[in-house]
């Protein structure tokens, strides 16, 4: 039995809240270890020169754009994360599991960057992929997260039947009380008591 909290049951809340924790705790990591045992600007060669770990700190936003703005981009997160979590009470109920993992992705991905803004002043990237000088952008857990999370939102929208398959129920705004279950009781002739 599952209570309704705004529109989306405690159950998809607890998995949404436990993706972003679980991403948050990652990216830290991975960045901690990063800084702590790779040089800063210096590529090392993981396999080949396709993947490298380049240890660059970031004061811009997504794909280097906006250079020494990380506080201001520190405070636009704040307005992220309240819409992240916004969109979760909303969209869940529609978009089934599948948008809780994808929300908590996002929620994940921009906590742990907005940790680094406000903590360092930049962003801690490290992962560069590439074939010589065709190099694609240098990113951490965080943003590889933030992505994901995007691409499964995407998928939901244009092809929604997708949600329905993990527990979302077609059209509509969010999760009607009991849609996912009765919200105070058994169904005794249709009707929760």
């Amino acid at each position: 039995m599952s209570r309704v909290v705004a529109g989306t049951t405690v159950g998809r809340w607890v998995a949404f809240v436990a993706t972003a924790g679980i991403v948050v705790l990652v990216d830290q990591a991975s960045k901690a270890y990063v800084v702590a045992n790779f040089p800063l600007g210096e590529p090392v060669q993981v396999i080949g020169d396709w993947v490298r770990i380049w240890y660059i700190q970031n004061t811009g936003a997504l794909f280097g754009l906006f250079q020494q703005q990380a506080l201001l981009f520190g405070l636009v997160s704040l307005a992220v994360i309240g819409a992240i979590l916004w969109m979760h009470a909303r969209l869940s109920g529609t978009g089934g599991w599948l948008a809780t993992v994808g929300l908590g992705l996002l929620l994940g991905g921009a906590v742990g960057n907005m940790i680094d803004r406000f903590r360092y002043g930049y962003v801690v990237d490290f992962v560069d992929l590439g074939i010589g000088d065709w190099r694609f952008f240098t990113f951490n857990v965080a943003d590889a997260c933030i992505d994901i999370g995007i691409l499964v939102l995407i998928v939901l929208a244009f092809v929604p039947a997708i949600g329905e398959r993990f527990g979302g129920r077609p059209g509509g705004e969010g999760a009607r009380p009991g849609a996912d279950g009765p919200a105070d009781g058994p169904v005794e002739g249709g009707a929760a008591r």
